[in-house]
């Protein structure tokens, strides 16, 4: 199955919401080449980026998951084709 490179944005908010972004990330720990995670406490948000290579099938997936969560803005760059 052909894969992409992505980098997953991911803005927390909601820091009760941190326990299901790394259930979500841990899910899809197979696809995932790196992660940085940056507390911001001046502002009482956490950045989060992702570094994955997947089928584009499966980014959307976790993407759309981590969407899905109250607290939690997500944004992805694909690598081109």
């Amino acid at each position: 199955m052909e894969t992409r490179i992505a980098v997953i944005a991911i803005v927390v908010e909601n820091i009760d919401a941190a326990d299901e972004v790394n259930r979500i990330l841990h899910e899809y720990s197979s696809y995932v080449i790196g992660r940085m995670g940056i507390p911001y406490r001046a502002k009482n948000v956490s950045l989060i980026s992702v570094a994955v290579d997947a089928p584009n099938e499966m980014i959307s997936a976790m993407t759309g998951k981590l969407g899905k969560i109250d607290g939690i803005t997500v944004k992805t760059a694909y690598q081109k084709l």
